[in-house]
């Protein structure tokens, strides 16, 4: 079986109120991804979410990866994820042709609905047709794509392509690879069922029943005529890795506390009830309700997230791989981490936990 590709993955989470706490985290952002790039790293993924404090900072994540890619060489950026229903596909075409020419052919462009009534409120957009406008709005970013300039004319309920051409390019031909997230297992198979790559969590009902979703999403892309060996799952966890497990459960356990229990309120805020999203419901109560250090032993237990030295993260590594993940995105930047430990567990996960 072969090896995962390590990246890394960013929500840009800021703990405290001000503008400087602010800037600063973009600024150790950056610096990680200069980081990551030197010890090789396959990519820095970023998430897009809006509205939310502490959450909402990466609302703009092809801006963040513009800046990266002229600070790093060969790190892949992964936008994890474009929200399609926010924005016409005429400006999502752009944008991301834009980045990807900027850095050379270095986009992985990944796409999603979004789980937040409150963000399809603000855009003025119906939760309910959510599916249906991010299924129409991608079609339309790869028609613009594959069109190579020629004019395109698309009439959607939802927008209009009204017979124009579209630059620039992409440098990757016809377009980046495509990456589809979700939480569910009805998400998986709809990837599948196009052939897209697919970027999950174990964060919400941990790497055992995910193991199970990914065994259905390649035996569906075989039913439909794709190659499983040629797709990729990546799986985003939150980790830190540490000389000794009691360093890193010292260094890290407050900040994946904060985290958990604040982004279980993003995906699932608390006036929203949906038989889909159960388990994000269950797994908040577990956050909230245990005290932490119960907490973190059923959430490391189920690889929801992983704070451990190297043979344990050796281990989770191990776990994820023989799950049918071909990526992990260690989310190490997590719940306002200061940047020194950051950076000392990016460096310790690339030079012993998996080297080469």
């Amino acid at each position: 079986m072969p090896s995962l590709r390590v990246s890394l993955g960013y929500e840009v989470e800021v703990r405290g109120r001000t503008r400087e706490v602010e800037r600063r985290a973009f600024d150790n952002v950056l610096a990680q991804a200069e980081l990551a790039d030197e010890l090789g790293y396959e990519a820095a993924w970023f998430v897009e979410h809006h509205f939310t404090r502490g959450f909402s900072h990466s609302s703009a994540p092809d801006l963040i990866l513009a800046a990266i890619s002229q600070r790093t060489r060969r790190l892949r950026l992964g936008l994890g994820v474009v929200l399609l229903p926010f924005q016409p596909p005429i400006r999502t075409a752009e944008r991301v042709a834009t980045l990807d020419v900027l850095s050379g052919g270095r986009v992985e462009f990944g796409t999603g609905r979004g789980a937040s009534p409150l963000e399809y409120q603000a855009f003025q957009r119906p939760f309910e047709q959510s599916r249906r406008i991010w299924e129409e709005s991608l079609e339309a970013v790869l028609e613009i794509w594959r069109a190579d300039g020629s004019p395109v004319t698309i009439d959607s309920p939802y927008f209009q392509v009204p017979g124009v051409s579209v630059y620039p390019r992409p440098t990757q031909e016809p377009h980046p690879p495509v990456w589809v997230a979700s939480t569910s297992l009805e998400g998986y198979l709809a990837a599948a069922r196009r052939g897209y790559n697919l970027l999950g969590m174990t964060m919400l009902k941990g790497l055992d029943d995910v193991a199970e979703d990914i065994a259905a999403y390649k035996r569906t892309l075989a039913e439909h005529g794709f190659d499983p060996d040629t797709r990729r799952v990546a799986l985003m966890i939150p980790w830190h890795v540490a000389p000794t497990r009691d360093e890193a459960v010292q260094t890290a356990s407050d900040a994946v506390l904060w985290y958990i229990r604040r982004q279980v309120n993003l995906v699932t805020p608390p006036d929203y009830y949906d038989a889909r999203h159960a388990t994000h419901r269950v797994l908040g109560q577990l956050a909230a309700g245990m005290p932490p250090e119960e907490a973190l032993e059923v959430l490391g237990r189920h690889r929801m997230v992983v704070i451990d030295d190297v043979a344990g993260s050796r281990a989770a590594v191990e776990r994820i791989r023989e799950a049918g993940a071909t990526d992990l995105l260690l989310q190490a930047q997590v719940g306002g981490l200061a940047h020194e430990h950051v950076c000392n567990s990016i460096k310790l996960f690339k030079q012993e936990v998996v080297p080469g």
